[in-house]
């Protein structure tokens, strides 16, 4: 049993023994380690600190960037509408033209009917004047087959000249 109970002396050694290991501790290991922890306590609450600044970072671009999403699909609608709105009025200019061409058209046609109408009306009247002539000739050379008549026609058309 003399293994299990410590003499006097092996105490005494053992506590002198851990009073200096633990001076040595205090002076030169307790402060390293507590600078240490410190430290890395420090560096942890840093890291800490960046990955809340990072998520907030990240959350503002992602709240950025669906700003400027929203923003493109705005003007993408806007340039939409813009474009459907030339389309129409492209579209009813050109129906516009097409309708002021078609009646220049029309008009330019009518024009031309209307001058053909009276070149027309103006040879049938020619060649009813003729037809007349012709007509009135036959029937005078008839009516005058003698002398008397004729001299009779001729006093007749001077006194009307006369008279004018």
């Amino acid at each position: 049993m003399e293994l299990f109970t410590p003499d006097f002396g092996l105490i005494f050694w053992m506590f002198i023994s851990f009073i200096i290991l633990f001076v040595v501790l205090a002076i030169w290991g307790w402060p390293v380690i507590l600078k240490n922890m410190d430290q890395r306590a420090d560096t942890i609450d840093k890291g800490v600190e960046y990955a809340r600044e990072a998520k907030e970072q990240l959350d503002n671009a992602k709240a950025a960037a669906q700003k400027y999403m929203d923003e493109a699909q705005q003007q993408q609608a806007e340039m939409l509408r813009e474009a459907a709105r030339m389309k129409t009025q492209l579209i009813e200019e050109a129906r516009k033209e097409a309708s002021d061409e078609a009646k220049k058209v029309m008009d330019a046609a009518r024009v031309s009917i209307e001058q053909q109408r009276k070149e027309a009306e103006l040879q049938f009247r020619n060649e009813v004047s003729k037809f007349s002539l012709d007509i009135a000739e036959k029937m005078v050379r008839g009516n005058l087959s003698d002398d008397k008549s004729h001299h009779a026609l001729v006093d007749k058309m001077l006194d009307e000249i006369q008279s004018n």
